[in-house]
């Protein structure tokens, strides 16, 4: 994954983490998969930790193919403590639509989701499910 700013690294990563209590909880799945992904931005563990008591701005990303994979980032963390709150469901689709994705492919990338034992689906079905709705 390939953010341009350290601005917009700190903004992807701080809406994962308003996302991950949005059920009012912060499991350790949830923190440990957060962790992870600081570490892929190579953002430092103290800023990481400073990101969970303020609230930093939300950059719009521009490139639709890293507004997807953002989306999956969050429809996976959604997933991760076996827990689907029904605040969950409706950030996720609101926040898909804020990022301007099409309401179609987010259906079908959570029900997709929904049916994989893993919850995980395929990169290249991810993409399809988004392009398609292009036609």
């Amino acid at each position: 994954m390939r953010m341009n700013t350290y601005e917009e690294r700190i903004s992807l990563l701080s809406e994962m983490i308003a996302f991950a209590i949005v059920d009012g909880e912060l499991h350790d799945n949830e923190y440990d998969f957060l962790a992870l992904v600081a570490e892929e931005l190579n953002i430092e563990k103290p800023v990481f930790l400073e990101l969970f008591s303020k609230r930093s701005e939300i950059i719009p990303i521009k490139d639709e193919h890293q507004r997807i994979m953002q989306f999956y980032r969050l429809a996976l963390l959604m997933h991760i403590d076996n827990v689907l709150h029904e605040r969950e469901i409706t950030a996720i689709n609101e926040i898909g639509i804020k990022m301007g994705l099409n309401p179609m492919g987010i259906r079908k990338t959570l029900k997709a989701m929904e049916q994989s034992p893993n919850r995980m689906i395929e990169p290249s079905y991810l993409i399809c499910a988004f392009e398609e709705q292009h036609n």
